[in-house]
């Protein structure tokens, strides 16, 4: 689907591809939107335009592990924020429980739901199945309490219950944490998700697998010469989906910035507190069209944009800053490795206040060295001045989730609080906004939940 409408628009006339280029600042006026300044490898260029569309996807690289690919650094919800956007939801950060975390070449990678589907179990570096010791009270009447029944459910018995590793997503994730946490991974920070067990089960085993997982076989095999059929896999939770992002309006996807659109996963609103699996393909398609075609009947009405010259100035100046601190600045692949790197610890999946408090002290320190970031030579060929340009976006989004996390004392959807452990009725009214102040400084306040639709509230009704 997605080849087909990139082809697509590609063989409209109507429409310009320029690739190689990363929007970098978004500049404003007091109308709205004014224009875009965008840098590749050869090049950089000023479009004046008064509509923007931010497609611009997730976030996954502020943690150390991550689905996402390598250029999801929040790119579209910080520039938004800096131009003046407010963000909601960004408390609401979704870790997949399986991705690899060794070896290196497929560290971060899913591992899909289809491999504990068929069967695959997980186990502790002392070989024990530890999800069956913590089914929450709520979902014990639907979940196998033995290895048995589990197995006869993953076999298509509809009278078994599901095996505790299918829980949700969440839950299965805090589980791995908690064994990692007490002493009881693997040598790489993980725990094992085994699907060759089923050999003790199944006379063809490996065939069995290698039908019914064959992307997951082919993969592992290729990539990092494990054999899924013969042993198990080393595995952790992974950054896979945020469900906050810059707040638009439901119907135009346009934000409180005129002119600046968002659709997709750097917009917020569409999944609440936790995302539910396949919803970001509709997701994509209904609100990207929608996104798009308000755009475009927001353009006609608007004469094009005619960015300041001092905007213009101080976006280039702060995007050449690097060259000027050269190879006297500090490396941005350490600056970029620390974060991630205290992210996953500190504002991952288990978190804490005092473990939060730390992180925004960390992150305070990180802005100040990212300050003086430097890299030698030219723009051409330089992936150290990219990394450099998106340390600015990896750090006000950092600081965005943190002060969000922080500021929601209770636990709800992906977002879970050791110290705060159950829900809190008054955080169940109130959306948490976060935006730049005047003086560049992160602001937060409590918006009451907007009240839902009519027709939306006789839906869920008619459904219940």
């Amino acid at each position: 689907i997605r080849r087909a409408r990139v082809a697509a628009v590609a063989a409209t006339p109507s429409v310009m591809v320029i690739g190689g280029l990363e929007a970098r600042r978004l500049l404003v006026d007091d109308r709205g939107v004014a224009g875009v300044l965008a840098a590749g490898q050869f090049s950089a260029c000023l479009l004046p335009t008064r509509r923007i569309v931010l497609a611009t996807g997730g976030l996954g690289g502020l943690f150390g592990h991550t689905t996402n690919p390598l250029g999801a650094v929040g790119q579209g919800v910080a520039l938004a924020a800096r131009a003046g956007a407010a963000l909601v939801d960004m408390e609401f950060v979704q870790f997949h429980p399986t991705g690899m975390v060794w070896p290196p070449s497929v560290m971060g990678i899913l591992v899909t739901e289809g491999v504990r589907g068929e069967g695959g179990i997980l186990l502790n570096k002392d070989g024990q199945r530890f999800m069956f010791g913590d089914i929450p009270e709520n979902y014990k009447a639907q979940t196998a309490d033995n290895a048995e029944e589990g197995w006869r459910y993953c076999q298509g018995d509809k009278n078994a219950r599901r095996p505790p590793e299918l829980l949700t997503r969440d839950h299965v994730a805090r589980c791995i944490v908690r064994e990692i946490k007490h002493g009881r991974g693997g040598p790489h920070g993980g725990v094992f998700l085994d699907i060759s067990w089923i050999k003790q089960k199944l006379p063809d085993a490996a065939e069995h697998i290698k039908r019914k997982l064959p992307c997951m076989y082919h993969q592992f095999k290729e990539l990092a010469d494990i054999d899924i059929t013969q042993e198990p896999m080393e595995v952790g939770p992974t950054t896979h989906y945020v469900m906050g992002g810059v707040r638009v309006d439901a119907e135009t996807q346009m934000s409180n910035v005129p002119g600046l659109f968002a659709a997709g996963e750097c917009a917020a609103g569409i999944n609440g507190a936790n995302r539910l699996g396949g919803n970001s393909l509709s997701d994509i398609i209904v609100f990207g069209k929608r996104a798009g075609e308000f755009a475009a009947k927001f353009a006609r009405s608007q004469k094009h944009g005619v960015p300041s010259e001092q905007q213009i100035g101080e976006a280039a100046r702060r995007a050449l800053e690097p060259f000027d601190f050269g190879t006297k600045g500090e490396p941005p692949y350490q600056i970029q490795s620390d974060l991630q790197g205290m992210m996953q610890e500190l504002v991952g999946i288990v978190r804490r206040k005092d473990e939060m408090a730390r992180a925004l002290e960390g992150l305070g320190a990180l802005q100040q060295r990212a300050r003086k970031t430097g890299v030698p030579g030219n723009r051409e060929y330089n992936p150290g001045w990219h990394t450099a340009l998106d340390l600015r976006n990896l750090l006000t989004v950092s600081e965005a989730v943190t002060r969000s996390a922080l500021e929601r004392e209770e636990s709800r959807g992906a977002h879970f609080r050791e110290d705060f452990p159950e829900k809190d009725a008054t955080f169940g009214k109130v959306n948490l906004v976060v935006w730049k102040g005047a003086d560049g400084g992160m602001q937060l306040r409590r918006e009451p939940i907007p009240k839902m639709p009519d027709y939306l509230e006789r839906v869920i009704k008619e459904m219940k």
